[in-house]
């Protein structure tokens, strides 16, 4: 049995039993608890939830996406991902003038180029360029000037692993209105101790059923490619919340979830010859002795 897992499965029993109903911005409505925290220990296999099968291409394509820079959802959509389709219709998008697909500034954005000065002469036919010399995507309504936090987040760990700021935000306030889903995970910290590489999210708002999974095995991927990247060992995950909720839609499938018992987690295979966290594409991650209970499926509220 995973000790990680378990501990997400008592998150859903807490939120069944003890949660507040809610409403929502969704109108789908809530049950809803405030301030709960995970950890995972990532030397003792990969957090893929065992309890229900997992999407893992989707979740290794969505984090390259965002480490790419990109915010055009039609990037993802040629790797056959579509996670993000409900918040790229042309209907979401023309409500702040821009193109079907274009996101605006939400993850890749904020990762690595942060605080961009907003260009609103600029007009394009497509919704982001490529900047060799940054080597990231940029947005055609922003300049190529802002902050590469994850770069400067490598570049910490290795001159100075002992710094209490290898930080990364994704929460701008200033744009936080400006997208159709402001940053759910809004700051992750790094920590290096006796040759570990740990992480620490807060996660301001969390559907623990559809999304939370999802996110737990993303920056568990994300902290293994740093650490990769950085010559370090594993660490912890640790995954710190705000308001964790399960849908009033997805009762009965969390209801199904807990009655089945965690398998052995996964391993996680990157490739060794990779050095640099830009530099990982898809084929360099994979996960091995993956054994699952089947897919749940459930609705997403947008």
């Amino acid at each position: 049995m995973s000790l990680n897992e378990t501990g997400y499965l008592n998150l859903l029993a807490d939120i069944m039993a003890n949660g507040t109903k809610k409403g929502d911005r969704t109108g789908t409505g809530t049950q809803s608890l405030f301030g709960r925290q995970l950890r995972f220990d990532l030397s003792e296999g990969f957090p893929l939830l065992t309890t229900k099968k997992m999407f893992m291409r989707g979740i290794k394509e969505e984090l390259l996406w965002m480490l790419s820079g990109s915010t055009d959802n039609n990037k993802l959509n040629e790797r056959r991902v579509n996670i993000w389709n409900e918040w790229a219709t042309k209907e979401k998008c023309a409500e702040w003038g821009r193109q079907e697909g274009d996101l605006g500034p939400v993850y890749g954005h904020q990762w690595r180029n942060y605080g961009a000065t907003e260009d609103r002469r600029r007009s394009a036919p497509g919704i982001e360029y490529w900047s060799e010399e940054r080597e990231r995507w940029v947005n055609f309504a922003y300049f190529n000037d802002g902050v590469d936090q994850i770069q400067n987040a490598i570049d910490l760990i290795g001159t100075n692993p002992n710094s209490r700021r290898i930080i990364v935000s994704g929460w701008n306030p200033r744009e936080a209105t400006k997208v159709a889903l402001p940053p759910c995970h809004t700051l992750f910290q790094f920590y290096v101790s006796m040759g570990k590489l740990s992480c620490h999210l807060y996660q301001r708002s969390g559907d623990v059923f559809l999304g939370v999974p999802f996110n737990i095995a993303s920056y568990a991927l994300l902290t293994s490619m740093v650490a990769q990247a950085t010559g370090l060992e594993l660490g912890e995950f640790v995954h710190t919340f705000g308001d964790v909720h399960i849908y009033q839609n997805h009762i009965e499938q969390v209801k199904t979830q807990l009655e089945r018992a965690p398998l052995d987690p996964p391993k996680l295979y990157l490739n060794p010859n990779i050095t640099d966290i830009f530099d990982f594409t898809s084929d360099d991650i994979s996960i091995y002795g993956y054994e699952a209970w089947p897919v749940i499926k459930a609705p997403v509220s947008v």
